[in-house]
């Protein structure tokens, strides 16, 4: 340990050594950025204005269309940034703050997640009580234990990388910093840091899948007693948009986090990264308005009112 100098600076992996390559992967990066964040202003612009959408589900969606900014912006800049300088390193500390917000939006997705399956749980099986079970101080309180206990992770990681000691390689295989990659820095031993992640992760990330995924058993056992096809696919329909953002985001974390980050698998593992970072926040708005007719409608009544006749959406 005495002959082991301690790092101060992160070497990030570049997306490309090509020149060409680089100028196109800003662009390219920078209109997800950029089509990212207008498409969930728009949401959420929509669900502040338009009170057809003042209801429990467009309110969770306006969180995640929040939320997906938000985790964009925590490594899509700093990207654009290396990219047009070519100077992929980063101080230790700012290093560390970015992982411990892509960790903290990161968990407040899973929460939040696991809240819409409860939405649509009792929307499907409980339409007639679903007013009273889905209040606003009920949303509020639900949206607030997500946004709070989602801290909880993070903290955890940060308090528990303050017993490490970094001293590379300082080469990092990936273009933003999250906690494997500060683990594979670090000279010393990491057991305990792995054991209190796998406690409190492992506690924490079954009630979230647990809570993501039973109410749509329950979903699925109340549709199929539903006699109509019709019935049955409107009933489906409500939840298709958010089943597709739970498979999309949980096959996501799963690739990253739990399969080895091997040399073969280096590239595959950096594009399922882009993908979870950058053209997930993408996707996300797209999947959720796309195949809605409430979200068009209030979009095509904010257009005609705002463009045409200038008053508040009614």
């Amino acid at each position: 340990m005495m002959n082991q100098t301690t790092i101060t600076r992160v070497l990030l992996m570049s997306l490309s050594n090509d020149e060409k390559i680089i100028y196109v992967l800003f662009i390219i990066f920078l209109l997800i950025y950029l089509i990212t964040f207008l498409t969930n202003s728009i949401i959420i612009l929509l669900v502040v204005t338009c009170a057809d959408l003042h209801t429990p589900m467009y309110f969770f969606l306006g969180n995640l269309s929040f939320l997906d900014m938000s985790y964009s912006s925590v490594t899509a800049p700093r990207m654009l940034f290396d990219l047009t300088t070519q100077n992929w390193s980063i101080s230790l500390p700012n290093c560390i703050t970015q992982m411990f917000f892509v960790i903290y939006f990161g968990a407040s997705e899973v929460f939040l997640l696991s809240s819409m399956s409860y939405d649509r749980y009792v929307a499907i099986c409980h339409p007639l009580h679903y007013s009273q079970v889905m209040s606003w101080g009920m949303c509020t309180l639900m949206v607030t234990l997500v946004w709070s206990s989602a801290f909880f992770l993070p903290i955890i990681c940060t308090l528990c990388l303050r017993r490490l000691t970094f001293c590379g390689p300082n080469f990092i295989h990936n273009f933003f910093c999250d906690l494997p990659h500060l683990f594979q820095i670090s000279c010393t031993d990491i057991f305990i840091n792995l054991l209190v992640l796998f406690i409190v992760g492992g506690f924490l990330g079954t009630v979230a899948f647990v809570a993501t995924f039973y109410p749509y058993v329950r979903i699925f056992s109340t549709v199929l007693k539903i006699r109509t096809n019709d019935g049955k696919r409107k009933a489906f329909s409500t939840c298709t948009s958010h089943l597709t953002v739970v498979f999309i985001f949980y096959a996501s974390i799963t690739f990253i986090y739990y399969v080895p980050n091997t040399s073969n698998l280096l590239t595959l593992n950096q594009v399922v990264t882009v993908i979870y970072t950058q053209i997930t926040p993408l996707i996300n708005p797209l999947i959720y308005s796309l195949r809605n007719k409430d979200l068009k409608a209030a979009l095509q009544k904010v257009l005609h009112i705002h463009v045409l006749i200038p008053r508040s959406c009614t």
